[in-house]
């Protein structure tokens, strides 16, 4: 049996997953595309990096949540960021290494990462 001690720590290490997930409407939302479709193109590990580097960054106004089949399969793993104000920006084929990119560049730093936008792929 864990002591009460342990059992705090891995609720409050748990916690900060859960307020990932927590609806504000002037959060920065992303979503990550968690249909069969997205887990067989390897979504797993895309939204485990998205919300690892949201905590491990302490980047309180971003928001990180899963989503359904958006139809565009041969796309997948698909990443949508929401900011308020701005245009969605719609990711497609991403990766962990991608995500990464995404993260410093986009959420971080302010700027779309074009060359992984759906956008990009469609010309």
């Amino acid at each position: 049996m864990k002591t009460l001690e342990e059992l705090m720590a891995i609720r409050n290490k748990m916690q900060g997953q859960v307020n990932l997930r927590a609806e504000d409407e002037n959060a920065i939302r992303v979503v990550v595309g968690m249909a069969t479709c997205g887990i067989a193109a390897g979504a797993r590990p895309v939204l485990k990096a998205f919300s690892d580097a949201v905590q491990e960054k302490n980047l309180k106004n971003v928001m990180v949540v899963q989503s359904g089949c958006a139809g565009l399969c041969q796309y997948e793993p698909i990443v949508e960021i929401n900011q308020p104000g701005k245009e969605k920006v719609t990711y497609v084929k991403m990766t962990a290494e991608k995500a990464a990119e995404v993260i410093e560049l986009h959420l971080i730093g302010g700027e779309v990462v074009s060359k992984y936008t759906i956008n990009s792929v469609m010309k």
